[in-house]
């Protein structure tokens, strides 16, 4: 079996973005057998795209079974690294782990070393920021309704760097309160602070809410320094959550080495795939804490984090938007996953279980993306940028 074919497709949706633009690649064997990947590098899609174009050349002819080898030639085969070559890579390796099951005729995560649990318990992400905390509260209670017993949500307002800050700090609380008053205490509340604060307001901001027992609080400041959200993690009793845009087991290292124990957040999509993402998994083994993977949203990568998910020991929660479920742009991709309540099954075909079906993606054509918005449509009050991305 010899790979003969790599075709990548740009699709819409993820995240919660309107504009959001997934990458998906195709990898086709010469006996049939096609794996199904997708990057989670979602701002640049059309870089990702033509890394992927570039690995095309190596990839044709090579044997697909062989997928640490191709995941380590594919990582060092040129010169430079960053986000953009991990979520082409991630891509990659997502397909490869999915031909790989579908040869050997069994799921994804018996491959990876088997089943740890008999099911995936959710973090149901609400989606919305600067709504109000009775908003907050309809969300919370609609997910108990649902039966999950996790959900995550943002209620840091945008442009947290010029409100006065005990006002910010009445706006968090008083969300963070909603939440907590709704889900009662068979609700863990997750707290997203999408990197809007900077390590000066964090103290203030999260102390505020440690006593509602926030099962963790995510992105607090900026991610450009290790050494700072380290610094931070350590300055509270609360946990902290880091990782999703980080992409390597060295990066995951550091964060760990400079700071207490911290719930580590990588994402399949562009933290390496499935390949890596495991390793990162026994890196946060070794000391003593777990990953809670961060997923871009749509059904290819939630199932690649779900196959983690299973095979890990040290696996916690999963991230999960029911969008996976309802949006009209995902009947592109025919998944085998089943919710039941707040979990999500272990699934039973093989490879991932998700096929995806370009003849219905070719009825969902992506939009342009503007990209200056998403930085000039919440500045803050004196012009300046005000994203937290």
């Amino acid at each position: 079996m010899l790979i003969e074919d790599v075709r990548v497709t740009l699709v819409p949706g993820g995240g919660g973005f309107a504009d959001g633009i997934n990458c998906v690649v195709e990898i086709q064997t010469d006996n049939g057998i096609i794996g199904y990947g997708q990057s989670g590098t979602w701002a640049y899609p059309e870089a990702v795209e033509a890394v992927v174009d570039a690995f095309r050349d190596y990839l044709i002819g090579q044997d697909p079974l062989r997928i640490e080898h191709h995941w380590q030639h594919l990582y060092r085969m040129a010169p430079f690294r960053g986000n953009i070559l991990h979520g082409a890579v991630s891509a990659v390796d997502i397909a490869l782990w999915d031909i790989k099951g579908k040869h050997y005729e069994a799921p994804v995560w018996d491959l990876l070393g088997g089943r740890c649990r008999d099911r995936v318990r959710l973090h149901k992400l609400l989606l919305g920021v600067d709504i109000p905390p009775e908003e907050v509260a309809a969300q919370v209670t609609e997910a108990a309704s649902e039966g999950f017993t996790a959900i995550k949500f943002d209620p840091v307002p945008y442009g947290a760097g010029q409100v006065p800050l005990n006002k910010l700090v009445r706006i968090v609380r008083e969300n963070v309160a909603a939440a907590r008053e709704a889900g009662g205490e068979e609700m863990d509340v997750l707290l997203e602070f999408g990197r809007k604060l900077n390590p000066l307001q964090a103290p203030a901001v999260i102390n505020a809410v440690i006593e509602f027992d926030p099962f963790f609080v995510e992105d607090p400041i900026q991610i450009d320094s290790v050494q700072s959200q380290a610094q931070v993690a350590a300055r509270f009793d609360v946990a902290i959550a880091n990782g999703e845009r980080s992409t390597s087991i060295w990066e995951f290292r550091e964060l760990l080495v400079a700071g207490p124990p911290q719930y580590l957040r990588p994402d399949l999509g562009m933290g390496g795939g499935l390949t890596h993402c495991k390793k990162i998994a026994a890196l946060a083994e070794s000391f003593h804490t777990s990953i809670i993977s961060h997923n871009w949203i749509g059904p290819l990568l939630t199932a690649a984090a779900i196959h983690l998910d299973i095979s890990v020991p040290n696996f916690v929660l999963q991230e999960y938007s029911t969008d996976d479920e309802t949006a009209p742009e995902y009947a592109m991709f025919r998944s085998s996953l089943k919710r039941e309540g707040g979990y999500m099954l272990v699934p039973e075909a093989p490879g991932l279980g998700v096929d995806f079906l370009p003849e219905v993606a070719a009825r969902f054509p992506v939009k342009p993306t503007d990209r200056g918005t998403w930085a000039g449509d919440r500045p803050h009050p004196d012009g300046s940028m005000a994203v937290s991305y």
